[in-house]
């Protein structure tokens, strides 16, 4: 009878632990493709926000051994039973180029394609300048 009671209760993941845990094993799974071993790399969800079965993250990634700078990401998690499975990306709180940031919500074009720069952006290495 316990252990129908222990299995019949739940408990809530809306909680950072819980979000970072999802982040964290979508980049495992991913790995192949990003080259990241999330082994070596301190993961805080420094802020979240909770709306019914979604979730709206920023969480930071700082290298393990010193010397390295980190980086911040905005992740969409969405619940999946007990677990928080990210959705996707959403505008990075370290994008340069400001709120508008990139085509595509903060991530790189695809392959091929090419993004255009928000007006008044400085020339990149490699790209003709305008400006004489």
């Amino acid at each position: 009878m316990a252990a129908i009671l222990i299995a019949g209760c739940s408990h809530s993941i809306d909680n950072k632990d819980a979000v970072r845990q999802g982040v964290i094993d979508y980049l495992n799974k991913r790995r192949e493709q990003t080259g990241l071993d999330m082994g070596l790399m301190n993961v805080t969800v420094s802020n979240v926000a909770f709306q019914k079965n979604e979730a709206t993250a920023t969480v930071s990634f700082q290298p393990k051994a010193g010397g390295m700078q980190g980086m911040s990401m905005n992740y969409v998690l969405e619940r999946r039973g007990d677990k928080w499975v990210v959705k996707g990306r959403k505008e990075s709180g370290m994008n340069p180029h400001g709120a508008q940031g990139m085509p595509g919500q903060g991530t790189m074009p695809p392959a091929g394609q090419s993004g255009a720069m928000p007006p008044g952006h400085p020339p990149t290495s490699g790209a003709p300048s305008d400006k004489k």
